[in-house]
């Protein structure tokens, strides 16, 4: 069975289930410039988890080309991936437990409509109860039942295991402790499958001196499905329920891939055997003595061409630094192989991928010589940070010049990677040796510094769902608005990032707002306020909304159904309301719950595009 063909069967099973199935999201989210990536299927839904009505219904599901950062570094093991696809179903206010356990087991096991896999090669983990919130008996108890209409005695800690927060708690912050105010989450159940053989352990894993189950990360067990029950909001004062209590489904395509072909390490399916299959050619080395590199530079590789066809470019910021990263960590690897030309890798990527995502084989053009210039880029780095020690050491010798290696500062070591994009691997072949234990901790220090900058962006460009924010969202569509009034029908948004402290609203204009036209701006905005409008949202055709008026902001994919919200005007005459916008919310309800909005900044960011920062109150 095929990745595309486990996509179909997934897709078709909750079709017939009464789901809709939506359009997967941009892997580069064009409506949302304050996340880096979309990392799962959820963070495009993220406003009708939280209550508001979606176009589609209760009943969703799709399949999401997802990417994660920070799995970079556990690249090289048997079962993880920077890129994958995310294969989900949600129901939002409609089923919950029952159902979705009950589908999920039959989607696993049933042999005609589903992957036919073997139950008691499966077990699954739930929620132990965190502080005020209780164990999930519930699930303990469908679970048993499930099992048990397939012959199976399914015993706790034998077959069903219960985690705490840190393993069965699932939110895009984490654990409960971690999450701001506003942030939705809850207690999920995890499905396990078991391959029957005992790797190595993990030596990052925190049960590493354990005894092997589950959650031991040695690559014996693969988790292959999340069900996440998201019914809480974090609050002050701790948590409380939701206005509806969600189901938010996740499976890898790529696990569940390696599950139904029973091979326990991912790239040796059917998926990836014929990329690594590449990389031995081009490299003239064998796969089975060679499994960590050969890894990474498929996944990176994978990873850059997905990437690349989003129209982003290496560079040192976002996800141009992400990009370069991912580049040059795989040419790392493969010129340990003495790999010579990457053509023939990213060729073969372009045509494993080319059926499910036909955009990959469109930009392949791009994506062969953005990977070319990065490659010639990353040449002239080394030379740059040779460059760059050799002025800080005062023309010491260095380099191939060296008898021997020469010892720098972990500080300098630093400096130099931050300053070219290099890595450790790439200083010691310059001919560098340094403390290795002192430059990670530099590392990770900087890393800690960017994920908490991450941590605070949050889909649908806020960064959390309290009073002020919301406030804020509802005053860049009036912004959004005057602008358009003052300046013309050719400026419109090209991003925001709304948090409690400020508003930052991006626009394309070519000039410097004057003075003049600043305090108009202000003005306009202020006057709205106090003429206490009230805002709609309305479900329409995406005919109808765009016979409306309404501004679509991003050059993102609609379905044949859309949300509008309309600020002014009435229920009946959407027509004549001031602001009528594409959005997903949340906003408030009247303009006058927005007390003032004051433009502290304006600034240009780029060629042609100019910013807003303001405060609302």
């Amino acid at each position: 069975m095929t990745a595309k063909d486990i996509k179909d069967k997934y897709i078709q099973f909750f079709k017939n289930r009464n789901h809709v199935e939506i359009e997967n999201s941009s892997l580069v989210p064009n409506n949302d410039p304050t996340t880096l990536f979309t990392s799962s299927g959820m963070q495009p839904l993220l406003p009708y988890l939280l209550g508001e009505s979606h176009p589609a219904g209760k009943r969703l599901v799709n399949a999401q080309n997802c990417f994660r950062a920070q799995d970079i570094e556990e690249i090289g093991d048997n079962r993880h991936t920077t890129f994958f696809r995310m294969l989900g179903n949600w129901s939002l206010g409609d089923y919950f437990k029952t159902e979705q356990l009950t589908w999920l087991f039959d989607f696993l096991v049933d042999s005609k409509e589903g992957l036919g896999l073997d139950p008691s090669r499966l077990y699954v983990t739930v929620f132990e109860g965190y502080e005020n919130i209780p164990k999930d008996i519930l699930s303990i108890d469908i679970w048993k039942t499930l099992f048990q209409s397939v012959g199976i005695d399914a015993k706790e800690n034998e077959r069903i295991f219960s985690y705490d927060a840190r393993k069965n708690w699932w939110s895009r912050s984490g654990v409960p402790e971690n999450m701001p105010e506003g942030e939705p989450g809850g207690p999920d159940s995890e499905v396990f499958y078991d391959f029957g053989i005992e790797l190595k352990i993990h030596e990052k894993s925190e049960f590493k001196n354990e005894k092997c189950h589950v959650n031991c990360d040695c690559g014996r067990y693969i988790e292959i499905a999340n069900s996440v029950f998201m019914q809480y909001r974090k609050i002050s004062a701790g948590f409380e329920e939701l206005p509806q209590k969600n189901v938010d489904f996740g499976g890898g395509l790529e696990r569940l891939a390696a599950v139904t072909e029973d091979k326990q390490d991912v790239f040796e399916t059917s998926l990836f055997s014929p990329i690594i299959k590449t990389i031995e050619n081009a490299t003239g080395k064998q796969y089975l003595k060679n499994e960590a590199p050969m890894r990474i530079i498929a996944d990176h590789f994978i990873a850059s061409c997905f990437i690349i066809s989003n129209n982003v470019k290496p560079s040192n910021k976002e996800q141009g630094y992400v990009l370069r990263r991912l580049i040059r960590r795989g040419l790392d690897n493969f010129y340990l192989l003495n790999g010579d030309s990457i053509n023939s890798v990213t060729e073969r990527i372009v045509d494993q991928y080319k059926d499910t995502d036909p955009v990959i084989l469109e930009k392949f053009e791009l994506i062969k010589n953005t990977i070319l210039e990065e490659e010639q880029s990353y040449q002239k780095a080394l030379s740059g940070g040779k460059k760059l020690i050799e002025k800080e050491l005062k023309g010491e010798r260095v380099g191939d010049e060296l008898m021997g290696a020469i010892d720098i500062s972990s500080d300098l070591a630093f400096k130099a990677i931050t300053s070219f994009g290099l890595g450790p691997t790439q200083l010691e072949s310059l001919g560098y040796t340094f403390n290795k234990q002192k430059l990670a901790e530099l590392i990770k220090g900087h890393q800690n510094l960017s994920r908490k900058g991450s941590d605070k962006k949050f889909a649908g460009g806020l960064a959390d769902h309290t009073d002020l924010t919301v406030k804020g969202h509802t005053a860049t569509h009036l912004m959004h608005q005057a602008v358009r009034d003052i300046l013309g029908d050719s400026v419109h948004q090209s991003g925001s990032n709304i948090t409690s402290e400020r508003v930052r609203f991006d626009f394309n204009y070519d000039e410097k707002l004057t003075d003049v036209q600043i305090t108009e701006l202000e003005n306009a905005v202020n006057e709205k306020i106090k003429e206490d409008l009230p805002v709609f949202s309305t479900i329409m055709t995406l005919s109808e909304a765009k016979k409306l008026g309404a501004i679509g902001l991003f050059d993102e994919k609609y379905g044949d159904k859309v949300k509008i919200y309309t600020i002014g005007g009435t229920k009946d005459d959407l027509k004549s309301a001031f602001s009528k916008e594409f959005c997903g919310g949340p906003h408030v309800e009247r303009t006058s719950e927005i007390n003032s909005f004051a433009i502290l900044k304006e600034e240009g960011v780029s060629a042609g595009i100019r910013r807003i920062y303001a405060k609302v109150t």
